[in-house]
């Protein structure tokens, strides 16, 4: 979430796991796109667009993320 807190496009007010990215927080899809980037420079990996069409929510990412790192 840390990654998220610093988007400034993001507000944190309303940022919860299960915000929706784009009818919660109000992303584009170019928005959505730096949101990604970000995450991949800060996890050092690439998260392929079939893989990133499915993420609506924070929580969606976490578990990606921790899937990716086998953290389960």
């Amino acid at each position: 979430m840390l990654v998220l807190n610093l988007f400034d496009k993001i507000d944190n007010d309303k940022l919860t796991l299960d915000s929706d990215f784009f009818k919660d927080l109000g992303l584009d899809s170019l928005d959505f796109v730096e949101v990604i980037i970000a995450l991949e420079d800060e996890f050092d990996f690439e998260i392929p667009d079939g893989d990133s069409d499915r993420m609506k929510t924070p929580r969606d990412i976490y578990k990606y993320i921790c899937e990716k790192n086998d953290i389960y």
